[in-house]
């Protein structure tokens, strides 16, 4: 990744701002947090603090990995949505494509994931040693060529849901890491982290916020 980290300029896509919390829909392409060296110092995160200096991490999503993130303007909200996340309070539902007819029209992935150490930082399903995965999908659409599926994960282990989609035989498209041959060759990583839904800090009232996906 780091010799070819060419990150979108574009401008920062806020979704929503107040006192407590900032959501921001993340390009594909972009760090969320600073990789190790100079080369990889361009992510979200020193991005929004341009805008925001207060912004505090929640949570990441995956470089090629575009949508909704939440990030917290105060530490009262960084404890409070961090521990909705730490609990499973938080429900995210992402868009992607993925490759050839997936049937049927729902299902559950229930797989343990943990890192491929040889091959970091790929992921790899293993009942031994693996942690608790879960991931929900459902087909939106699909022919003989590809199926636009809606995945709403459990759990949030380390590239979850492109791993479990590769469990089912159906890889999602243009993914650097798991996807081969003609599902690989795509401009992007299709999948979208399209919506958020968690309880706002002052007060616990439940919010979600959307981004439409590009793809």
């Amino acid at each position: 990744m780091s010799s070819d980290y060419a990150p979108p300029d574009d401008p920062l896509d806020v979704i929503h701002a107040d006192h407590e919390i900032l959501i921001v829909n993340k390009p594909s392409g972009l760090l969320s947090v600073p990789g190790k060296g100079p080369h990889l110092a361009d992510c979200l995160i020193a991005r929004v603090q341009v805008a925001f200096p207060q912004a505090l991490l929640i949570h990441r999503l995956d470089r090629d990995t575009s949508g909704v993130m939440v990030f917290a303007l105060t530490r009262h909200a960084q404890r409070h949505i961090g521990l909705q996340f730490e609990k499973r309070m938080t429900k995210k539902t992402y868009v992607a494509r993925v490759w050839g007819m997936l049937d049927p029209k729902k299902g559950t992935v229930d797989l343990p994931l943990i890192v491929d150490w040889e091959n970091r930082p790929l992921q790899k399903v293993c009942h031994e040693t693996g942690k608790s995965a879960q991931t929900d999908w459902r087909v939106l659409r699909n022919d003989a060529r590809e199926s636009r599926v809606r995945l709403m994960p459990k759990t949030g282990r380390s590239h979850q849901l492109r791993v479990h989609m590769l469990s089912l035989g159906h890889p999602i498209l243009g993914d650097p890491f798991y996807a081969q041959g003609e599902a690989r060759e795509y401009e992007r990583l299709m999948l979208h982290s399209e919506e958020l839904r968690l309880r706002h800090p002052d007060g616990g009232e439940g919010v979600k916020f959307r981004a439409k996906a590009p793809f």
